[in-house]
């Protein structure tokens, strides 16, 4: 998972002028015909998948894949209708935040949709669950006191929350990062990656493949520089890494990982806020 910016500039005028009126719709009907209302202009939050999967480079939010075998789906971050808070309890979730592009993230079926982990057989997927920290408030449409809450689950379009899962640079399986701290960011980091599925076999090893190609280039690149005859090659591997551990790469976070773990850290693409 990397910081992914959230970006309303990049969806034309127009589909947010209908996400807006069917808001608008959406608040005067009574609560009774609020469900079949939203399921109804489904439609719209669909609309916006390219465009959100444009702020991602094409790449899942939650996982940063880009299989062009998967499914990628726009997730309401906020459960649009239910909102599983634990095994035993669910609620009416957040309809007031169906068509908010805020609440939209552009994600990869296995992240989104409930499934089973073929090596542990646990159910991963993120469905409908947005459990909520011991003692946090909770929103509803009559107090929409978003701010107040504290989510479980990380988010990818806040910088903070991004920093609290790493890639292990050996065995490329996502983990709490080091400067994840205290019993509830460890317990936000852990339940992220189980719910998102980020410990699934074929994307620890699609991690471990791009870990193994950086290894290689920069071992090759060190020899080439020992050497010192081939400042054309030098570049080009120079570019290769950058490349590798962009934003816009898939699994740059192992990639960084990978490097920062073999001291060559300043080869690295700067932070997926800035050009790289």
């Amino acid at each position: 998972m990397i910081y992914v910016k959230c970006d309303p500039a990049l969806v034309p005028k127009k589909l947010l002028d209908v996400a807006a009126r069917a808001q608008q719709e959406l608040e005067a009907k009574p609560p009774g015909e609020r469900k079949a209302y939203i399921e109804k202009k489904a439609h719209i939050w669909r609309a916006f998948a390219r465009y959100l999967a444009k702020m991602s480079y094409g790449k899942c939010w939650y996982s940063e894949s880009n299989d062009p075998q998967s499914f990628f789906d726009v997730d309401h971050f906020r459960p649009k209708k239910a909102a599983r808070r634990s095994d035993a309890a669910d609620d009416d979730g957040y309809p007031w935040l169906a068509f908010s592009i805020e609440n939209f993230r552009y994600s990869a079926g296995r992240s989104n949709r409930l499934s089973t982990d073929e090596e542990t057989e646990q159910v991963v997927g993120k469905g409908s669950w947005f459990p909520l920290l011991d003692g946090s408030p909770y929103a509803t449409w009559e107090d929409r006191c978003l701010d107040q809450e504290q989510p479980v689950l990380l988010d990818p379009t806040v910088r903070s929350d991004v920093t609290l899962i790493d890639i292990n640079p050996d065995d490329g399986r996502a983990t709490p990062s080091l400067t994840c701290l205290g019993p509830r960011k460890q317990l936000r980091a852990i339940k992220s990656i189980e719910i998102y599925g980020l410990n699934l076999g074929n994307l620890i090893t699609a991690r471990k493949r791009t870990m193994r190609d950086v290894t290689d280039d920069y071992q090759t690149l060190m020899d080439i520089v020992e050497v010192g005859n081939d400042m054309a090659a030098v570049d080009r591997l120079q570019a290769q890494l950058l490349r590798a551990t962009a934003s816009s790469a898939p699994y740059a976070r192992a990639a960084r990982a990978k490097m920062v773990a073999m001291g060559a850290g300043a080869f690295c693409a700067q932070p997926e806020d800035a050009a790289a």
